[in-house]
């Protein structure tokens, strides 16, 4: 096992990136370079914070959970959209919410170590 797969926060955001894949491969509305982007954003999450624990400086760590955490960012001002636009219901943009809150809440704490 790799230490990364021990980490909460690397659950977490595989967790996230099960359930987008989910709603995008559900859903029928969306075009493709919002699926495609939503689609990579969700999946940079996790594969940041994975390469993030290869790193041996706590510089180079710090980076890669920056750029998880923009990561999570992206995911959120998309699915905000999409509510505006009301192709995702209000309760699973609340739970996607929710879900990015705490991976964000998560992330700082790891890139301020």
């Amino acid at each position: 096992m790799f230490d990364f797969e021990k980490l909460t926060v690397y659950q977490k955001a595989k967790f996230f990136n099960k359930q987008i894949y989910q709603f995008i491969k559900d859903s029928g509305q969306l075009d493709r370079p919002t699926k495609d982007q939503l689609r990579r954003a969700s999946f940079s999450v996790m594969l940041n914070v994975a390469e993030g624990t290869s790193r041996f400086s706590v510089a180079d760590r710090r980076n890669f959970y920056v750029i998880s955490r923009g990561s999570v960012f992206e995911c959120v001002a998309i699915i905000d959209f999409l509510k505006d636009e009301r192709l995702i219901s209000k309760e699973l943009q609340a739970d996607f919410y929710k879900q990015a809150e705490e991976l964000s809440k998560m992330l700082f704490a790891m890139i301020r170590l």
